[in-house]
C-alpha cells in the first residue's frame, strides 16, 4: 500500500491478519506499572539532581549534572508521553480503526519511540565520553568543557534523534502499527524495500554505535582510575575510585542487557533478504526490555552514588562482620579531587612541584 497517497490507511492492513495476541489486562498492567515507575525514578533523579546543582557548582561537575539532567529528563517526558498513548491504545481496545483514521496518532506514537529511544542512548554516550576526558585530560576537560558547550551539546543531540525520527515524515513515508497493535514503529514485517530497511538499519546501528562508544570510554576510564589508584597513595582518592567503578560496572550492564536485544533484533529485520522469522512476542520482549532501562537510568547515574555506597558498606560490613574496603572517608567533592589526582599522576613536572599535603588536609 503506498502510504505516501494514503497515509490515513497506512498501517492498517496488519490489522487483518495479525498472528500476535496480547492478553488485554496483563497488557495494560505492565503499561502502567512501566509508566508510574519510570515516571518516578526519574522525578526523583530530578529531585536530587537540583539539589546536587545547587549544594555543588564546581565547574568540573556542572557538565556531569547537565548530561545527567538532559538523560532523566528526556527519560521523563518518554515515559510520560509514549506510555500515556500506550494505556490510551489498551484502554480503546486497539481499535486504530476508530480513532486513526488520518493516522496523526500512529505518526506521533512512532516519532516518540524513535526520539525516546535514541536520544536516551546518545546521552549515554556523550556522557561516557565526558566523563573519559575529565579523568584522561583533566586540564583540558576544566578549561574546554563548559557549560555553555555541554548546553550546545545537548541541544545538538536532541536534534539529530528528532530528525532521525523525523526522517520517515519527511521522505512520505508513514509509520505502520505493529502486530499486537500496541504501539508504532518502522515497518517491521514483510520489509522489501531499501528504504524500510534503511530505516531499521539506521535505528539499529545508530544504537549499536552509542552502546559500543560508551563502552569504550567507560572502559578507559575505569582503567584510567584503577591506574591513578594504585599510583596514588592518598586515602582521597580510593572513594571516588569506588565509586566510579562501580557506576561504570552497572552503566555497562544496564545498557547492554537492555537494549542489545530490540536493537539486534531490528538490524535482523533489516538484514533478513527473506521474510522476518522474528515473531511478535519476541519483538514486544525486546521493547520490554529497552524501556527498562530508562527505568534504571536514574538508579544507575544519579542514585548510585556515594552516599548509597556507604551505607550499603556499612550494612554489609555488619552482617559479615569482615574489613572489605576502608571507606570511613568521603570527601565531599570527589570529583574536583580525582581531577587533581589524575592531573598529578599525567604531569612528572608538575608532580614535583605540587605538595600533595592539601590534598590529604581536605579530606580530614
Amino acid at each position: 500500500m503506498n502510504s505516501s497517497k494514503s497515509p490515513g490507511l497506512a498501517g492498517f492492513g496488519i490489522l487483518k491478519n495479525t498472528t500476535c495476541h496480547t492478553e488485554k489486562k496483563i497488557s495494560v498492567f505492565f503499561s502502567i506499572i512501566f509508566m508510574t515507575v519510570g515516571i518516578l525514578s526519574n522525578s526523583l533523579a530530578i529531585a536530587i539532581l537540583m539539589k546536587a546543582y545547587q549544594r555543588f557548582r564546581q565547574k568540573s561537575k556542572a557538565s556531569f549534572l547537565l548530561l545527567a539532567s538532559g538523560l532523566v529528563v528526556t527519560d521523563l517526558f518518554g515515559h510520560l508521553i509514549n506510555g500515556a498513548i500506550a494505556v490510551f491504545v489498551y484502554a480503546s481496545d486497539k481499535d486504530w480503526i476508530r480513532f486513526n483514521q488520518s493516522n496523526i496518532l500512529c505518526s506521533v506514537f512512532g516519532i516518540c519511540m524513535v526520539f525516546f529511544g535514541l536520544c536516551p542512548l546518545f546521552l549515554g554516550s556523550v556522557m561516557a565520553v565526558e566523563r573519559c576526558i575529565g579523568v584522561t585530560k583533566p586540564i583540558f576537560h576544566s578549561t574546554k568543557m563548559t557549560s555553555k558547550h555541554v548546553k550546545m551539546m545537548l541541544t545538538m543531540v536532541c536534534l539529530f534523534a528528532v530528525l532521525i525520527a523525523l526522517l520517515p515524515i519527511l521522505r512520505f513515508r508513514a509509520y505502520q502499527i505493529q502486530a499486537s497493535r500496541t504501539w508504532c514503529f518502522y515497518k517491521t514485517e514483510h520489509v522489501e524495500d531499501w528504504e524500510d530497511r534503511f530505516y531499521l538499519l539506521l535505528f539499529s546501528c545508530l544504537g549499536l554505535l552509542a552502546l559500543a562508544i560508551s563502552f569504550l570510554c567507560n572502559a578507559i576510564t575505569g582503567i584510567t582510575l584503577l591506574r591513578v589508584k594504585f599510583k596514588s597513595q592518598q586515602r582521597q582518592g580510593r572513594s571516588h575510585h569506588f565509586e566510579m567503578i562501580i557506576q561504570l560496572l552497572a552503566i555497562m550492564c544496564v545498557s547492554c542487557i537492555c537494549w542489545s536485544p530490540f536493537l539486534v533484533t531490528m538490524a535482523r529485520i533489516g538484514i533478513s533478504e527473506s521474510h522476518s522469522k522474528e515473531t511478535c512476542e519476541t519483538i514486544l520482549f525486546a521493547l520490554r526490555m529497552a524501556t527498562w532501562n530508562q527505568i534504571l537510568d536514574p538508579w544507575v547515574y544519579i542514585l548510585l552514588r556515594k552516599a548509597v555506597l556507604k551505607n550499603l558498606y556499612k550494612i554489609t560490613r555488619g552482617c559479615c562482620g569482615m574489613h572489605i574496603i576502608n571507606l570511613h572517608m568521603w570527601e565531599l567533592s570527589s570529583i574536583k579531587n580525582s581531577l587533581k589526582v589524575a592531573a598529578i599522576s599525567e604531569s612528572p613536572v608538575s608532580s614535583k612541584q605540587i605538595n600533595l599535603q592539601p590534598l590529604s588536609s581536605t579530606g580530614q
